[in-house]
Order: C-alpha cells, then structure tokens, then sequence
C-alpha cells in the first residue's frame, strides 16, 4: 500500500500518477480512492507480465501511459485485456 501513499503524495504536488498491479489487489487500491489505476490479469509479483515477454510489458505499460494522458475522472480503476504467456522462443 505504500505506493498508494507515495501517489497520492506526488498527485497532491501536481504529478500525475498511474498504479500498474495485479487485480488480485483490486478491492484495496479502490478503497484507497487513488486517481489511476491499471490492474493487469497476471500473478502476483508479475504485474507487467511474464518474464522475458518484452512484447507484453510494452503493451501493458503504454496502456498504462494511455491512462496517464487520458483519464481525467478521479479514482478511475481500469483493467487490462492480455493472457499470461511467455515469449515466443527465438531460435539460435
């Protein structure tokens, strides 16, 4: 929950934040009435995505600079649409 403080802190100073976590965090960020909030799908301690997917933390963080531009309502809490998989393989 401390970086539900932290943000509320930056925000109070001008500084626009968005929270990236796990959706199993879902119902305590909201009771912290925090402005931005992106829930991802994924287990606990992978909220970008699975490791190595460099494709997926790409989209999971552009989503979540979307709503830092875009989401003027306060305590909006949106979640995002992606499946928890690995990176394709690269051959050697």
């Amino acid at each position: 929950m401390s970086v539900g403080h932290v943000a509320r802190i930056l925000e109070d100073n001008g500084i626009a934040t968005v929270i990236i976590a796990v959706a199993s965090f879902k119902d305590n960020l909201e009771s912290m009435h925090l402005p931005r909030v992106l829930l991802t799908p994924f287990p606990l301690g992978r909220p970008i995505g699975f490791p190595n997917n460099k494709a997926q933390h790409i989209r999971v963080i552009k989503a979540a600079l979307n709503r830092l531009n875009n989401v003027t309502d306060p305590k909006t809490v949106t979640t995002i649409n992606e499946q928890y998989f690995s990176a394709p393989s690269s051959s050697k």
